[in-house]
């Protein structure tokens, strides 16, 4: 894969990863009931959740591409639409609110951990978004396993650092994206839109 196409996968990892999601409100939520630091554990178990889904996408991905030389193309046609179809979904989402009873939750290390693990593999959403948004990157003449790797690499890395950013800023942030409201649905929506369109066009 070439360098830019590397970094535009950063820069679409950074975007994806700024959208509102379960994994992103329960970090906000322990970010600012709990703290930055205790939400850590919130944190790490929500990347091996994800670490997770992008190696049960990527395997069936590979398996896929080693059938039929031409099934990156329709991976890219179709995960195009779906990403489309989130980004309409997202655009007329209601505004994010948190949740009344997190103040109850408990609040031991193991427990966050697997609060975070939990809820990023049990969005079934989450295993058909990697299966849509990683073939856009794909280079079919290059080794699969070290592009997978990489991606997966990238990927948990930037979700870690932008949801510890989240629960360090939790008191400032929760406000503003709350009096935001439906405007920050659109802009991520958008933004999904925009991905779903552009990538499967691109060489």
């Amino acid at each position: 894969m070439a360098l830019h196409t590397w970094l535009l996968y950063l820069v679409a990892a950074m975007g994806l990863s700024l959208t509102p999601g379960p994994n992103s409100l329960l970090v906000l939520s322990h970010g600012a009931l709990h703290g930055h630091r205790k939400t850590l554990f919130t944190v790490s178990g929500g990347a091996l959740g994800f670490a997770a889904l992008i190696a049960l996408s990527m395997f069936g991905i590979g398996a896929l591409l080693q059938a039929s030389a031409s099934a990156l193309t329709v991976l890219k046609l179709v995960g195009g639409a779906y990403l489309v179809w989130l980004g309409i979904q997202l655009w007329w989402a209601p505004a994010i609110r948190l949740q009344p009873d997190a103040s109850k939750a408990d609040t031991r290390g193991a427990t966050m951990l697997r609060q975070g693990l939990l809820t990023a593999v049990s969005n079934p959403k989450a295993l058909l978004f990697y299966a849509a948004f990683l073939p856009q990157f794909i280079d079919p003449h290059r080794n699969l396993l070290i592009q997978f790797i990489v991606m997966a690499v990238i990927f948990v890395t930037v979700e870690c650092i932008v949801e510890y950013l989240l629960a360090l800023l939790a008191h400032r942030i929760r406000p503003l994206l709350e009096r935001a409201g439906k405007r920050f649905n659109r802009v991520c929506g958008g933004l999904f839109v925009a991905i779903g369109v552009a990538l499967p066009m691109m060489k």
